[in-house]
């Protein structure tokens, strides 16, 4: 380790940085879980309380937490709502039922809260991530709805943000997308259960059979999107052809070519 601080911001490496973060993260989850245990004795009552998780199904699908952190718990309300949905339900509730200290913590820009605030920096998800929630809702629903691997997510993706993104911008967030997808997706066998409220949730335990172990490289699947890619030439794809049914993305609101695995009727097999 570095002789001055190892994190990140202090010019430690990656490794360093990430590792104090980890061991912070495990470090909640041991004092949450002792907490529980001790408060009913506090108060004099038997028992022990449970311990609610704090990871979202967005958060889940991307990787985006550390294994036995927020994601271990007893219960997880929120475990399989999209990040999307919380902010709604925040500002729904901040609007309707009074609370406004809710509508300041929806409009706070999320952050993990592991790495130390400086004058020049702070540390926030979706850059971590390489990725926005609103796009992981995207992806999530292509993926498990409609039965989407790295290619026809790039076909759905070029039909629907070709207005505003060249081929060559999709791919490279398709790639990143189901590369981090790949390595992470291991910790969704020790999700806490929790409510389905969303139908992309990536828990394998009950609810998503996709295996847990992939080529992280996926090589067929990029280098068929990179083929794709030079075919299109930086011109906008024409996929009228492939994408013969339109639905309502309820993360956007607006229509969508759909090209799943396979069929062009997602709901083929159904």
């Amino acid at each position: 380790m570095s002789l001055s601080s190892p994190l990140k911001v202090d010019g430690g490496s990656n490794i360093e940085n990430l590792g104090l973060q980890n061991i912070q993260a495990r470090i909640r989850m041991v004092l949450a879980f002792m907490l529980a245990s001790l408060m009913p004795w506090v108060h004099s009552k038997p028992g022990f309380y449970l311990v609610l998780g704090s990871s979202n199904v967005d958060e889940g699908l991307r990787g985006y937490l550390t294994k036995y952190d927020c994601s271990a718990a007893d219960i997880n309300p929120i475990g399989s709502i999209s990040k999307q949905d919380l902010c709604r339900f925040l500002r729904w509730a901040a609007g309707h039922l009074g609370y406004a200290s809710l509508a300041e913590i929806e409009a706070a820009p999320p952050t993990a809260e592991l790495e130390p605030i400086r004058s020049n920096y702070s540390q926030l998800d979706e850059v971590d991530m390489g990725m926005t929630y609103e796009e992981l809702s995207v992806y999530g629903r292509m993926r498990k709805i409609f039965r989407c691997g790295p290619v026809s997510m790039f076909k759905n993706l070029c039909y629907k943000w070709g207005g505003r993104l060249s081929p060559s911008e999709v791919a490279d967030k398709v790639k990143h997308f189901f590369k981090y997808y790949a390595i992470n997706r291991h910790k969704m066998t020790v999700l806490t259960p929790s409510y389905h409220a969303e139908s992309y949730s990536p828990e394998d335990n009950r609810f998503d059979l996709c295996q847990f172990l992939y080529n992280t490289r996926w090589p067929y699947q990029f280098r068929k999107i990179d083929d794709l890619v030079h075919d299109f030439d930086g011109g906008k794809p024409d996929l009228t052809k492939s994408t013969n049914l339109e639905i309502s993305d309820s993360a956007s609101h607006v229509g969508i070519g759909v090209v799943a695995a396979g069929s062009g009727d997602p709901n083929a097999g159904l």
